[in-house]
């Protein structure tokens, strides 16, 4: 009995991956990878099937605050003791390598870092067998809905809690966005009446940044943020 899933048995796994980096601060100086987390998923089921993440020391620690300023919580301390690189280069390579990638704004930033990484220690780089750029997708199938395409805004319009900033929650958080998401696009095709509801009017949500008067953190604006004339 064959399988009406289009995704035959055998075919490569998702893997939702995301990077917390450093912050270019000035002219010449490079995003170093701080902190790599990934979970497999099953394309048949979108159930996790594994998951690993790690710390990464860049090879210059001044790049890191002594205290943290940053979104994740990553100071100069946590990161002095973990491996490099090129320490954990074969694990994400082996993780990476002939699977579907998927995340958040990859296409512009996380794959850049990974080549670059990889490029840096003389390694070549995985190859995905596929990409899901959830930022893409969404803008595309899910509009502006819930105000903009940040990851904390969306996992707020589904009450899914508030974005951590750290790799391996934030991965989390992609993958059960895409689900509630997907469900709603599909509730729509099936429910005209659904299809043809108001929606809730992107200037009533407020963000915390903009309600408690206090400037988001500098990673949101300048690092992974989506660019503004997609949508």
């Amino acid at each position: 009995m064959e399988s009406s899933s289009p995704y035959p048995v055998g075919s490569p796994e998702i893997v939702v991956f995301d990077l917390e980096t450093t912050v270019p601060n000035r002219a010449g100086q490079r995003f170093r990878v701080l902190e790599f987390g990934a979970i497999t998923v099953c394309p048949r089921k979108l159930v996790e099937l594994d998951s690993y993440s790690t710390l990464i020391r860049p090879k210059d620690l001044s790049a890191v605050a002594l205290k943290s300023g940053r979104c994740d919580g990553i100071t100069r301390g946590a990161v002095s003791n973990a491996p490099a690189f090129e320490e954990v280069a074969d694990k994400i390579f082996s993780i990476l390598n002939g699977r579907i990638w998927a995340g958040h704004n990859i296409q512009r930033f996380d794959c850049v870092r990974i080549k670059e990484a990889f490029a840096e220690i003389g390694k070549p780089a995985p190859v995905p067998a596929g990409m899901i750029d959830s930022l893409g997708v969404l803008t595309e199938r899910f509009g502006r809905r819930a105000g903009n395409m940040k990851m904390a805004t969306l996992a707020a319009y589904f009450g899914l809690g508030k974005q951590k900033h750290r790799s391996l929650d934030d991965v989390r958080m992609n993958l059960e966005v895409l689900k509630h998401c997907a469900t709603v696009l599909f509730l729509e095709s099936c429910l005209p009446s659904v299809s043809n509801a108001k929606w809730c009017n992107p200037s009533t949500i407020v963000t915390r940044s903009r309600s408690n008067g206090k400037l988001p953190c500098r990673e949101e604006n300048s690092r992974k943020s989506p660019p503004t004339t997609l949508g």
